[in-house]
């Protein structure tokens, strides 16, 4: 009977552990706007040149915005105040002078899911060094936790139409605020209204050989999109004119490799007007090699809103679309 006590009390102080031990490692929720950041720097830093340095890389401006709009929206902040709610932010940056010299990423040091790029320098000179060769790491880290974050609040309301999967056997996590406006042989169009205009999403598909050779892929870009803008985005009435969405012809869009759904893609990013009219907005595009069903999937969002910052629709819109999913029927 003793050595049973004794047992007994063994297994209580290990269940005890175990749970003292999981008290420990709680970690609060994050908190934070999309697409902002902390920055922990002391004051003679910031306003110099490691100031400069990180407003370079962390405040340049997104590509292919009709005026320039930063990265991230910056809080900056001495060690000494960094504490309470600032520690729950979702992105932080730290820099400060040490006797090392390092640049690397820390994960869910004070909050979850969080993300905190940690820069170190025993001189300005190691810290600007640093900040050159992690910038871009930590960025794209940043960005893709912000990615994700905004995901998961789409899946609170999400639209429920099935005119992706009824035309293209594919789904999209949207938002309950947008809907279908345009459903048509191999083409499809989903928007929603903000207070100074639409934020917008098309979908079609093309030929799989339609992008043959480098050389020639911005322009062959273009015309499809001009293409497809005549046939189904028509822009205002105008007399003896004809309008009609297009990529602007003054700015050649910026393109880049990009991987999608798990399927090599290309990404997309100008400046749409409307032919004969003076309307224009940022668009982001996904041509996606959907080789399984033998096409490019087109995936394009686009916004107007006239005299109104658009980052945060592009960004809403670039999170959209990167939550493609394909062969939604066969996988049910």
């Amino acid at each position: 009977m003793k050595r049973l006590g004794v047992i007994s009390m063994v297994l209580f102080l290990a269940l005890s552990a175990c749970k003292e031990g999981t008290k420990k490692s709680y970690l609060p929720e994050s908190i934070g706007a999309i697409n902002n950041l902390t920055i922990v720097i002391e004051n003679d830093l910031w306003n110099g040149e490691v100031g400069n340095k990180i407003r370079q890389h962390f405040a340049a401006p997104v590509v292919g915005l009709t005026w320039d709009e930063p990265l991230f929206n910056i809080t900056n902040v001495p060690n000494s105040v960094f504490s309470g709610a600032l520690r729950k932010t979702r992105a932080v940056l730290y820099v400060q002078k040490d006797s090392l010299s390092l640049g690397h990423i820390k994960t869910d040091m004070y909050a979850t899911p969080q993300k905190i790029g940690v820069i170190k320098g025993r001189t300005t000179e190691e810290i600007i060094t640093n900040l050159d060769r992690k910038a871009a790491d930590i960025i794209a880290t940043f960005k893709q936790q912000e990615i994700t974050a905004a995901q998961k609040r789409f899946l609170k309301s999400l639209n429920k139409e099935k005119a992706l999967e009824n035309s293209f056997d594919i789904s999209l996590n949207i938002p309950s605020i947008y809907k279908v406006g345009r459903e048509e042989d191999n083409f499809v169009w989903i928007d929603h209204q903000i207070p100074k205009g639409t934020v917008n999403i098309v979908a079609y598909t093309m030929p799989a050989d339609s992008f043959k050779t480098d050389s020639t892929l911005v322009k062959d870009i273009v015309r499809m999109r001009d293409s497809i803008g005549a046939a189904y985005i028509p822009g205002p009435d105008v007399e003896n004119k004809i309008t009609h969405m297009r990529t602007e012809p003054a700015f050649s869009p910026n393109v880049f490799p990009a991987e999608i759904g798990g399927m090599k893609a290309i990404e997309v990013r100008g400046i749409w007007d409307i032919k004969n009219y003076p309307m224009a907005g940022p668009f982001l595009m996904y041509i996606i090699d959907d080789k399984e069903n033998d096409r490019q999937l087109v995936l394009e969002g686009f916004t107007f809103a006239p005299a109104t910052e658009k980052r945060d629709y592009m960004f809403q819109l670039e999170a959209i679309l990167k939550t493609v999913k394909t062969n939604i029927k066969t996988k049910k």
